[in-house]
Order: C-alpha cells, then structure tokens, then sequence
C-alpha cells in the first residue's frame, strides 16, 4: 500500500475529526521516521484553504486548532438537515458564561457580586457540563472557593481562536455583547 500525499491525510483528518485539530495532533498520525515537519502541515492546510475558497467549506482555525467547517452563508439550508431545535439558553447562564470569558477567573462570588443576584447551582453545572467552563484552582481565601474559567470547548463551539476574537466591550457599564452563535 502506497502513503496517501500528505495533503490527502491530512484533509481527511479534518473532515473525519469530531473538534479541531492542533498542529500536534496532525503530526501525531504519523510513525516518528514519517512525521511531517509543522510548517509542511500549515503549507498544506494552506493549499486546502485555498482550493476551498469558491466552496461552501472553509478551513478554520479554531482554539488553537484548525476544523472544516460549512460557511456560514450556508445555515439557512444546512439547519434544516437537524429537526432539533438549538438549545435555547437562559439571559442568567449566557451573563454568567461572559463574565467568567472577559474576566476569568472568576469566583462564584464575584460573579454574583458583578451580576447583583445569586448564580444557581444549576447554571454552573450547565456550563461545567457542556464543558464551556472548569475549575481552574481555587481562590487563597477563607473557604478556597473555586476559580472558574473558558474551556478549549467555549472557543470551538463559539468558533473563536482564543479569547482576544471576543467582541469588544464598549465601556464598562454597558452590557455584555453576547451574540455569539455557533457555527454549523
């Protein structure tokens, strides 16, 4: 059996992966003796980037990673292949995950102290579960309480590259712009 060119592996790689892919995790594919060199691999996801360019796919890159994705021109078709319904998420879960992404970490007191009303246990056990946030550590206080903080998983779901892709506050007394969504 003759090795598939690299640019072969490595397209079926990003289409068959579930996430996004680190340029680690690509070289990881490869026998030792065989491991492409990390520019070899950005050169081909180049190459795919480029050939994708009149295509409604797009290669992104993602929390570090690099996904195939639908371009986003394509939702209004593409969401009618799922019958469910996007989850809906509740004004207090989405104002809790912000805080914790534009000033993490963050405690459990501090986010109720910023938003003004107690954060349920329900909320961050959402947010815990849908693995958009984790404990990081906990605060040196009385208590140790835990330290909060975004996931690899928030950046791919919300198709961010790292935390700077977030919107912009406007000043510190206007809400929090959350319009993020997620892409397909």
């Amino acid at each position: 059996m003759t090795t598939p060119p690299l640019k072969h592996i490595v397209e079926a790689a990003l289409f068959a992966s579930g996430t996004a892919l680190t340029l680690e995790q690509i070289r990881a594919l490869f026998a030792d003796d065989e491991r492409p060199q990390r520019d070899e691999i950005r050169a081909v996801i180049a190459e795919l980037a480029a050939d994708y360019q009149t295509r409604s796919i797009e290669i992104a890159e993602i929390a570090g990673g690099f996904r195939i994705q639908v371009r986003i021109e394509m939702t209004p078709w593409i969401a009618r292949l799922w019958n469910e319904r996007a989850p809906r998420y509740s004004r207090a879960l989405l104002e809790t995950l912000a805080l914790i992404a534009y000033r993490q970490p963050l405690t459990r007191s501090e986010i109720e102290d910023m938003r003004g009303v107690t954060v349920s246990t329900s909320i961050m056990q959402t947010l815990i579960e849908r693995e958009w946030v984790r404990i990081i550590g906990h605060r040196d206080t009385p208590g140790h309480p835990a330290l909060y903080a975004t996931t690899r998983t928030f950046l791919e779901y919300f198709g961010l590259r790292s935390l700077n892709d977030l919107p912009k506050l406007a000043e510190p007394s206007a809400p929090l712009p959350l319009t993020l969504t997620p892409p397909l």
